[in-house]
């Protein structure tokens, strides 16, 4: 009896045949993936430039963010899963912690500007601009502690923006900031 079940193919499987290419057959099949879309490209310009913190392909998942909130044309799509996406994409592509801390503060600052322009919106807004915070109050705390001094002032200036917004947002936004502060012996 045959297991219909049984997944055929999979990772190692792939892996296996690409063992036994020469260069030039990958560099064929990686120039393919480039080609056939949008997000390969993406992914395969931030893994060239993992080691920058900034850059063009920085830019480019910066933009996929701000357009969730901010489009060119029209009002925000609000597409946190996203932005969400970016933040996470680029971070696989790249392992670069200073240019995930950067993404996360984009998130945030565009989520709290977002809802101070446009009044209230919902509890899963408000929910998962908190848990970008505090993703990148993590961060700061942890592997980027010692970029910290750089995101200071735009921490700040968040909590600022979310003086006055409901939901608890602007409480939950102080607490992070000043345990931050606290952290880094910065009051």
């Amino acid at each position: 009896m045959t297991d219909v079940t049984k997944k055929h193919g999979g990772w190692s499987t792939v892996r296996q045949k690409l063992t036994t290419w020469d260069k030039p057959a990958l560099l064929a099949l990686l120039k393919d993936l480039y080609e056939v879309a949008a997000e390969n490209r993406d992914f395969i310009h931030a893994r060239c430039q993992a080691s920058e913190g900034s850059g063009e392909a920085l830019e480019k998942y910066r933009e996929k963010i701000v357009e969730q909130f901010f489009p060119p044309r029209g009002d925000g799509k609000l597409k946190l899963g996203e932005a969400r996406k970016a933040i996470r994409d680029y971070r696989k592509a790249t392992g670069n912690i200073p240019g995930t801390a950067e993404l996360l503060m984009t998130y945030v600052e565009n989520g709290t500007q977002f809802t101070q322009e446009y009044g209230d919106i919902d509890e899963r807004f408000y929910n998962s601009v908190e848990s970008v915070l505090e993703e990148l109050a993590v961060l700061l705390s942890g592997k980027a502690r010692e970029i910290y001094p750089q995101f200071r002032e735009r921490l700040a200036r968040v909590e600022q923006m979310a003086d006055g917004i409901g939901w608890g947002f602007h409480d939950f936004v102080g607490d992070i900031v000043a345990q931050l502060e606290v952290e880094h012996e910065v009051l």
